[in-house]
């Protein structure tokens, strides 16, 4: 049986790893043999758990185990002949072997070795649930659609790729003084697209995989997240829950944080607006900082309450955007409300959404800036608004 993968992201500093530890924590206490891994290149899981971790999972409570993955052991077990040969072909041209080495590393790929972990553990089935401290979330998302380019590069580059290379390996060194990449090469890039596509497929099973964001009460903080949320969505990858972490508690008093948490109070309906129906989880500002079994604990109660930690929260995509060849359609469950109560309108890449006293508000990619609204259909509880680009330039 697939373990339950829960994914938290979030913008740095918004505390996820103690959030993913207190999951796990939660989780293990309820007899789930449990494993929580931090894939950030910044690693505090050890620190939140007070435990010294490594790259492979080590015992840190009863039915819980922590990771660090290192991303360095990562790419030598998946990458050292492609960044052999590309360091070799550096160093002839002239770049010096400190900076050759770190060019034969794409920008975000140690991320995304360090998530092939998940993909391990999924094979080798010895943990009940498996909880993902992620890289904040401009790393994360970086990531989506690798694993869609490498289907595609699998399917209908990689065979003929392989050919010519092998046809033209005896006339390159002699007439281009260029070393071309050998067998060894080609079986690195095989195996790690091979391995892109299966935790593609593990990442979009909504049955035991899910994602999680998490987020101060904050404006800047917020609008991240709600991005976030809109890209996961459009590449099919479920959030089960949000988390509002340190919101400050109603005793707060008067004064300096009286405002502040007048503030937060609005920002929370921004959240509420944005995020429903997903459900939204909150945790108050603790007087301590969160670290230990005994706050964990703590944080995780705040949390999940009489919830099911492990659970997954929510089954459905709250919301579904497509776009091909210069239109894109945004679908919108909005069960229970008529025609004549639904409202919209664009403003940016903002689409707000109001049904009835209810307003939802979406935040579309950067990439449909150009995009105007150019008709809206509501049939069966769902609203679907149709987009197409603007030629000249103009939301």
């Amino acid at each position: 049986m697939a373990p339950r993968t829960i994914l938290y992201t979030g913008k740095g500093g918004v505390g996820k790893t103690s959030v993913a530890a207190a999951t796990a924590r939660r989780c293990a206490r309820a007899g789930l043999r449990t494993v929580v891994l931090s894939t950030d290149p910044a690693h505090s899981l050890s620190d939140s758990l007070e435990e010294e971790l490594g790259s492979t999972p080590t015992q840190c409570g009863e039915h819980l185990w922590g990771q660090e993955v290192q991303a360095q052991e990562e790419m030598e077990r998946n990458w050292s002949a492609v960044q052999k040969w590309l360091g070799e072909l550096l160093s002839e041209r002239g770049v010096d072997p400190i900076s050759a080495d770190e060019l034969t590393v794409p920008p975000g790929m140690d991320e995304l070795f360090s998530l092939l972990q998940i993909k391990r553990h999924h094979d080798a089935a010895e943990f009940d649930v498996v909880v993902v401290d992620c890289a904040p979330t401009g790393e994360t998302l970086r990531l989506l659609s690798f694993p869609d380019v490498a289907r595609w590069w699998l399917e209908k580059v990689f065979p003929w790729e392989r050919r010519i290379v092998s046809a033209a390996r005896p006339f390159a060194r002699g007439l281009l003084d260029l070393s071309l990449p050998d067998e060894a090469v080609f079986d690195d890039v095989r195996r790690l697209v091979e391995s892109l596509v299966d935790m593609n497929e593990i990442l979009r099973d909504r049955s035991s995989t899910s994602v999680r964001l998490v987020m101060n009460p904050d404006r800047m903080v917020i609008k991240e997240a709600m991005r976030t949320f809109t890209y996961l969505n459009l590449y099919g990858y479920l959030t089960d829950a949000v988390v509002v972490n340190r919101v400050l508690p109603e005793e707060t008093g008067e004064g300096y944080f009286a405002a502040w948490r007048e503030a937060q109070l609005e920002h929370m309906d921004l959240v509420r607006s944005a995020f429903a129906p997903v459900p939204i989880l909150v945790a108050p500002w603790l007087e301590q900082e969160v670290i230990g079994p005994e706050m964990l604990d703590r944080l995780g109660e705040e949390l999940f309450e009489e919830i099911d930690a492990a659970k997954v929260l929510h089954e459905d995509l709250s919301q579904e955007l497509v776009a091909v060849n210069g239109e894109a359609r945004l679908r919108l469950p909005i069960p229970f409300s008529g025609k004549d109560e639904i409202s919209l309108r664009k403003i940016g890449l903002e689409v707000v959404v109001r049904a009835g006293p209810h307003k939802r508000t979406i935040v579309l990619p950067r990439a449909m800036a150009t995009y105007r609204p150019r008709g809206a259909s509501f049939e069966d509880g769902t609203l679907e608004v149709l987009f197409e680009r603007g030629d000249d330039g103009r939301a």
